[in-house]
Formats: structure tokens, sequence, C-alpha cells
């Protein structure tokens, strides 16, 4: 798959770079967002950015997977990462994280309807599923603006501390 750059109104949505690795481990790194998502870690120190940013680019290359720094436009600061994950059989999960300094800015919702128009438009999936944990509902909204409809409530091994949890479910088909 070709790497791609998508840009909105305030972010422009491009591949990771091995210089973000210092930024995605001090933003991601934060414990409020290790707390919330599946497999980031705490602490989260650079060298293991650095493979993980290595990893996403090996697998964009095989199509496995879109990822995507957030990057805002008028500071040119990454401020978090979206991605498709799992990408298979015409579906994939989205999912994303914003760094603490970038919260209630409404960034997450612009970068999930510009990479829930890439999935559709240009990779031609058929379908996006995401998750979130129960207690953060604020993850819900942005996949609700995206167009996602909720599902139900399931559970999930997620936060750096491992720990079952409720998770709401959300999918998100195609127009065609």
């Amino acid at each position: 798959m070709d790497e791609a750059l998508l840009e909105t109104a305030r972010l422009l949505l491009r591949p990771l770079r091995g210089e973000d690795a210092a930024q995605v481990a001090r933003l991601a790194g934060d414990f409020r967002i290790a707390d919330v998502t599946r497999s980031i870690p705490h602490p989260y120190p650079p060298e293991l950015a650095q493979r993980w940013i290595a990893q996403c680019a090996q697998d964009w290359a095989a199509g496995r997977v879109a990822c995507f720094a957030m990057v805002e436009r008028a500071s040119g600061e990454l401020i978090g990462s979206i991605a498709l994950k799992d990408i298979a059989r015409g579906e994939a999960e989205v999912g994303y994280w914003v760094g603490v300094p970038y919260w209630s800015r409404g960034y997450a919702s612009e970068a999930c309807q510009a990479l829930v128009e890439f999935a559709f438009a240009r990779l031609h999936l058929r379908r996006l599923h995401a998750s979130h944990l129960a207690r953060n509902p604020q993850s819900g909204r942005v996949l609700f603006k995206a167009g996602f409809r909720h599902l139900g409530l399931g559970h999930s091994q997620c936060g750096c501390q491992g720990a079952l949890e409720p998770v709401e479910l959300y999918e998100r088909v195609g127009d065609a």
C-alpha cells in the first residue's frame, strides 16, 4: 500500500517518522493516555517508540496497517496518532490517541473523519470497527461524530495495567 498524506482544516495526517519517537514517547507515555488504551505501555521509553514507528512502516508496506502521525498544521507539532489496524478482508480496526495538552480541541474527531474517508474512498474497505473503555466516553463521542454506530458492551484487557475492563463496541459500514 502506498503511503498517504491526509489534510484537514487543522491537521496533517502523515506516516510516522523515526524523528517522531521522542514526541510519541513523551505524549503517549503520559499515564492518562496509557491508562485508556489497549497497547501503550507506561512508562514509554523513546527506544520503544522508535521500534513501534519502524513496525508501523513495515506493517504499512505489507498492507496490514495505515498509521498516521497527527500533526497540528499551525505549529507543525505531532499531537497524536490515528490508525487503521489489522486491515484484512475489507475491514480494519480504528485506533487513536491524542496527547493530553491537545485534548478537548476536536482534533481526534477531525482526524477520525479524515481516516474514515480514506478507509472507504482510497482503500475501499467495507467495514470499520473500534472500541473504547467504558470509562472513556470522550472516545465514543469521537466515533459517533465519524458516523460509527454503537454495537454494545464487551470486555477487553486494556490499559497499561492490563486489567479486564468493559469496552464499548462500534462499527461503521461503508456507503457502497
